[in-house]
């Protein structure tokens, strides 16, 4: 599966992923997304059925429509992040994935900042990062793209989830996933 990543500490994560699933899908491609949240985001509410079954002991709670079904899963004894890997199998096969958050993931990723940001690049450190996206450039050891240039974020994330691509344990440029292909 293509995958590509978002990571970064600011808040302009989640309206980048939306800009991207829009510009994306707009081409004709099927986009599926996994966002990290905080341990402490419940989607489910007391006092619906769904809730009533998680807090009774159901590991799993499907809840499905013609419209629309949500796979829930309780991981009571957990202690680690999920795997990446472990939640991309859970999806339907799609064109591209994009991840928000799960920085420590090994996919291709894009960071995002914001101006007067006071933390270190995670692209000074992370081979992984292939460019940085903001609303001020920033100097770093990757490409900087405009937070607001929506179309070549969305080239970058399918040129690199492309390359990292791996049916057979090499990606289709013949780099390993968490390599950054070389901008031309």
């Amino acid at each position: 599966m293509r995958v590509f990543g978002v990571v970064g500490g600011c808040a302009a994560k989640a309206g980048l992923v939306r800009n991207l699933v829009a510009e994306l899908t707009q081409r004709g491609l099927r986009v599926s997304t996994i966002k990290h949240v905080p341990d402490d985001v419940d989607l489910d509410r007391p006092g619906t059925g769904s809730w009533a079954h998680r807090e009774a002991g159901a590991e799993e709670i499907m809840l499905a429509s013609a419209a629309r079904q949500i796979l829930m899963r309780e991981r009571r004894a957990a202690v680690d992040e999920p795997e990446v890997d472990d939640l991309l199998i859970r999806l339907a096969p799609v064109d591209l994935v994009l991840l928000e958050g799960f920085r420590l993931s090994p996919y291709p990723k894009l960071e995002a900042v914001k101006r007067g940001q006071d933390r270190r690049l995670l692209a000074l450190d992370d081979p992984s990062v292939c460019a940085v996206t903001g609303d001020a450039p920033v100097a770093a050891p990757v490409p900087f793209i405009p937070l607001s240039d929506v179309v070549a974020l969305a080239d970058l994330a399918l040129l690199q989830a492309a390359a990292a691509f791996m049916p057979a344990g090499r990606g289709e440029a013949g780099k390993l996933p968490g390599e950054c292909l070389s901008p031309a």
